[in-house]
């Protein structure tokens, strides 16, 4: 895996003939802080590519600078880059993610209610709800896949003796949730429920734009994190990449959910501001 920035001086040289240095797991581009042409994406895109290849892995975290380069990022997931964004550990944290909001916007968890927007489940997200049912008593389960669910609010009612609703109505689902957890919802499903007008919605799949007028709450679309660690990297150092992205390229997704939440509390992982479209949280 490497990490792929920008250089601070980048030289005549090295521009014109789009020479990308590599120093240890870096990948310098010769780019600063200007937009690229399309054809320079693409060169370097390729470059980077073949560079990748030799080590047999797709994996890459791009710096701020470098993520902003929209036609040099698409073009590396056309070529089958694996550009590491933080989405993944969104999930993992959803539980430092929704005490972040209820610490910040004063909520009391006996009283919130909380939909939970999701079709596919995976081993580490059931957990998660789990959890989150036996923190605040009234949750929803909105998805497509009601029968699947059904089993799942089974499971819970048998190993907890907790109570959830499994539903998929489009008028009542979410028209009284406080706080909507959008686990894998795209903006074209979420948009065909109505939503409660001062709900927070919490958006762990990424960039989820609400088009209804009405809607006066907070839409959460990204997220940055703070952390421990014993190695220090000086890419940490110069605030060159986000934080969740370095924590997420060293962590083993593929561990368990009891593994990955002792790990945070052993580097100290916290959620430093959740982000909307407009403001910071």
């Amino acid at each position: 895996m490497y990490y792929i920035q920008e250089t601070d001086k980048p030289n005549l040289i090295t521009k014109l003939f789009n020479i990308i240095q590599t120093k240890g797991d870096k990948l310098i581009l010769p780019i600063g802080q200007e937009e690229i042409k399309t054809k320079k994406a693409e060169k370097l895109a390729q470059k980077t590519i073949k560079i990748l290849e030799k080590t047999n892995s797709k994996k890459v975290v791009l710096s701020k600078q470098i993520s902003k380069q929209e036609e040099y990022t698409n073009f590396l997931h056309s070529y089958g880059a694996k550009i590491i964004e933080g989405k993944w550990l969104f999930k993992a944290l959803t539980l430092k993610a929704l005490d972040y909001v209820v610490e910040k916007k004063r909520l009391k968890k006996e009283e919130i209610q909380i939909s939970i927007l999701i079709n596919e489940i995976e081993a580490n997200m059931l957990e998660n709800i789990k959890e989150i049912v036996k923190q605040y008593k009234r949750v929803n389960i909105v998805t497509n896949h009601f029968e699947k669910f059904k089993k799942i609010e089974q499971q819970i009612l048998d190993e907890d003796g907790i109570m959830i609703t499994v539903t998929n109505n489009k008028k009542k689902s979410l028209s009284k949730s406080q706080i909507v957890l959008n686990v894998d919802f795209p903006k074209e499903l979420i948009n065909k429920y109505r939503i409660f007008e001062e709900a927070i919605i919490v958006n762990l799949c990424g960039n989820v734009v609400i088009s209804s007028k009405r809607f006066n709450g907070i839409n959460i679309i990204d997220y940055e994190i703070d952390y421990t660690s014993n190695e220090e990297f000086d890419y940490d150092k110069n605030d060159l990449y986000d934080k969740k992205k370095i924590y997420e390229a060293q962590t083993y997704t593929n561990r368990t959910f009891d593994y990955l939440q002792k790990k945070f509390l052993k580097d100290k992982v916290k959620i430093m501001y959740l982000k909307t479209s407009k403001s910071i949280l």
